[in-house]
């Protein structure tokens, strides 16, 4: 299948998705509390995008569902509490901000529906008879929930009334800015290196110098303002608001990169040297190789 129809598949599961979730929201029954609602709406549309994941026997339709959705959250928690603070304006800027280069950097990596995340394969090749419910709970719907917590800041942002804590707002803002070009660049360099890279050739400049993942450094960066942001309209709330945040940095420590690093070595041995003088995860100068 080609990229293009691939991309206008993913891009229709989404439409009728969303659509699903805001029909929901519209005449559903209620729960009364407007985020619960909206967690009930994108639950629905995984669905949505889980059926499509099943019937063409891909879960990478799921892929972009985590930085397509945030924005609409946003927008309309902001919508439903019609504040006007200027802490809403520059949460929505960063989260729209980040929505638009996460997604294009999917699209410009996507090959097309030939093709699914190897991660997604390893999973359900390891259950067996439970494939199904891993592509449901462990792919789809837990995804989803988990990037439903670290948006509960922005929540508590921009629904929130009276003021915040202008100068940590202003950090926020600073913080999440400089994760999005970091995870930005590190994305960059990467692109650039699998393009002329040499069989068996393992990645070790730029920013991957200092970090062999600096893309999952500076996307915890993204989630950690999010709950700065969330602190700042609310700090009684604080013991709470980091919860999405350090469930990401779980995720990325205790399930992705080790996943990823297991099979780098299984492809390219020389990636020890890798592991051995790059940090793991916080960008840190290079140790000294061994003599």
């Amino acid at each position: 299948m080609t990229k293009s129809r691939s991309l206008a598949l993913v891009a229709l599961a989404y439409v009728i998705a969303v659509a699903v979730g805001a029909c929901w929201l519209a005449w559903g029954p209620t729960t009364g509390k407007l985020w619960l609602d909206t967690l009930v709406a994108d639950e629905l549309a995984t669905l949505v995008v889980f059926a499509f994941s099943r019937a063409y026997g891909n879960s990478s339709f799921y892929d972009a569902y985590w930085s397509v959705i945030p924005p609409l959250l946003t927008f309309y928690w902001w919508g439903q509490a019609g504040s006007s603070h200027l802490r809403n304006w520059l949460v929505a800027a960063l989260v729209l901000v980040w929505s638009v280069r996460l997604t294009a950097n999917w699209v410009y990596g996507f090959p097309g529906l030939h093709h699914e995340d190897w991660r997604y394969t390893t999973m359900r090749e390891r259950t067996g008879r439970g494939e199904f419910a891993v592509d449901l709970v462990a792919i789809h719907l837990i995804p989803t929930l988990q990037v439903f917590v670290g948006m509960l800041p922005v929540y508590v942002c921009v629904t929130r009334g009276g003021g915040d804590i202008g100068w940590l707002t202003a950090a926020a803002f600073v913080v999440g800015l400089a994760a999005v070009a970091f995870e930005s660049v590190a994305d960059l360099q990467l692109h650039r290196f699998v393009r002329h890279r040499q069989p068996g050739q393992v990645m070790d400049r730029g920013l991957w110098r200092w970090s062999r993942h600096p893309n999952y450094f500076g996307e915890f960066g993204f989630w950690l303002a999010l709950a700065l942001f969330g602190v700042a309209a609310s700090p009684a709330d604080a013991w709470w608001l980091f919860a999405g945040a350090l469930a990401m940095l779980a995720m990325f420590l205790g399930v992705s990169i080790p996943m990823m690093e297991k099979r780098s070595l299984e492809r390219r041995p020389d990636y020890q040297r890798v592991i051995d003088r790059v940090s793991r995860f916080v960008p840190s100068p290079p140790h000294r190789a061994a003599a």
